[in-house]
């Protein structure tokens, strides 16, 4: 005698109910604008304090520092691939300013939806640029660590394409990535 399964619950046998794996869009759109409310906050930080603290006039000069990096190894391509900075090229206290604003720009991009990978490894490049400028940590917020944490969304965003909430869509895995 065949048993015939009751179903639990009245939209189980259901043919036209489809399952779907979880996407979890809700969370990568939380935490992408989370995250970028956060690079804002540092950036503007950065705005307002940078150059009293590390500019041509400031506390702790940047130029004096990156000097010293570079005479006790040996050169400056040395230094910058001891501590990677944008400021190795540039340290003009204009330079400074500029990255903080590029950086507050580009966090407030991914606050309104339109993170790609480009955009968060750009945004990491320029926060490690003061972090790796600033040799007591005070201009970040006593080195408010966001080196680390920033990777987690880079496998939940596009990796070239931005698009207002693009996050509602499951992204291509990177090594299977084909440009479509």
């Amino acid at each position: 005698m065949e048993e015939t399964r009751q179903p639990e619950n009245e939209w189980e046998d259901d043919p036209g109910l489809e399952t779907q794996k979880p996407t979890y869009w809700l969370t990568r759109f939380v935490i992408l604008r989370l995250l970028g409310v956060i690079y804002a906050i540092a950036f503007l930080v950065a705005i307002n304090q940078i150059i009293p603290l590390i500019g041509s006039d400031g506390l702790l000069p940047l130029e004096s520092y990156l000097t010293r990096i570079s005479a006790a190894l040996g050169s400056n391509t040395t230094g910058f691939l001891r501590l990677p900075s944008v400021f190795w090229f540039n340290h003009s206290d204009t330079a400074l300013l500029l990255v903080a604003w590029l950086g507050f720009l580009f966090s407030l991009l991914v606050v309104a939806g339109y993170a790609n990978a480009l955009i968060l490894a750009l945004l990491w490049i320029l926060y490690m640029s003061f972090v790796h400028s600033d040799r007591n940590g005070m201009a970040m917020g006593g080195r408010f660590n966001l080196q680390k944490p920033v990777f987690l969304p880079f496998s939940s965003v596009r990796y070239w394409i931005s698009a207002l909430f693009q996050s509602m869509n499951r992204p291509k895995p990177l090594l299977c990535y084909s440009g479509g």
